[in-house]
């Protein structure tokens, strides 16, 4: 698949540094995240987990230059995007960033192939181009016969599949997921994560998904545990999942 631009593996793409998010204010503030520090590196393939409430999500959120931390820093390629104003964020995120939500989110009045080429036109890309490499992304992607239908005509794996060309258009630097199979059938979150694989094994294409699935998770490189706001574990995947079903073990006994 040629989706992805040429970068050295093993070099860090995101990094956080002491991050602190408050959400609220007054009585019912409270710290959200509080003092994240990580690394994601090019080429790998990383989970999210944790329970319901943990801050998984606004992590994925600050990840995705969504939103600002209260404290620290956040770095994309090196540079400090904290205090981007919105113009500056959504260029980092059109430009570097792809991505990949449970709902899909795709406009229903475009077709499959309009849907992909939006990024694209907001990066400035011409009509022919655009087409042409969306093109080429759905049809890579199993759905080049389906290009021109509409997301209304479309099973929720292949729309889903049409979201993961979408952003993949830009060539993102990072794709990043929230619960992309949270939707689907055990069947087409099979065919989602074996995208997701094939990207990182053929393109080196650094993925994050923040998923419950523990079954999911178990496919990536890297799970990094979040429990009321603060890692409480990262590293391989095995190692990891070793861990939390020992820790597991032990509260029961």
């Amino acid at each position: 698949m040629q989706t992805q631009r040429k970068h050295e593996k093993g070099r860090t793409v995101i990094e956080l540094r002491g991050v602190v998010k408050v959400l609220g204010e007054g009585e019912t503030a409270f710290e959200a995240l509080k003092g994240i520090d990580l690394r994601i590196t090019q080429g790998e393939f990383c989970a999210v987990v944790g329970p319901s409430g943990s801050g998984k999500s606004t992590l994925m959120y600050l990840l995705g230059a969504l939103d600002r931390p209260t404290r620290g820093e956040i770095l994309i390629e090196g540079a400090n995007i904290a205090g981007l104003d919105d113009r500056g964020l959504a260029q980092v995120r059109n430009s570097k960033l792809g991505f990949i939500f449970q709902f899909h989110y795709l406009m229903p009045e475009l077709t499959a192939l309009e849907n992909v080429m939006m990024p694209m036109f907001r990066a400035g890309t011409g009509l022919h181009e655009a087409s042409q490499r969306a093109d080429e992304l759905l049809s890579e992607l199993g759905l080049g016969e389906k290009a021109h239908r509409p997301p209304g005509r479309l099973s929720g794996g292949e729309q889903q599949r049409v979201a993961i060309a979408r952003a993949l258009a830009n060539q993102p630097l990072v794709v990043l997921g929230d619960e992309p199979t949270g939707n689907l059938d055990t069947q087409n979150a099979d065919k989602v994560f074996a995208i997701f694989e094939r990207l990182v094994k053929e393109q080196n294409q650094t993925i994050v998904v923040v998923t419950h699935d523990l079954d999911m998770a178990a496919r990536t490189q890297r799970i990094i545990r979040i429990v009321d706001g603060r890692i409480m574990d990262d590293g391989p995947t095995q190692e990891v999942l070793e861990r939390h079903k020992a820790q597991a073990m032990a509260r029961n006994d």
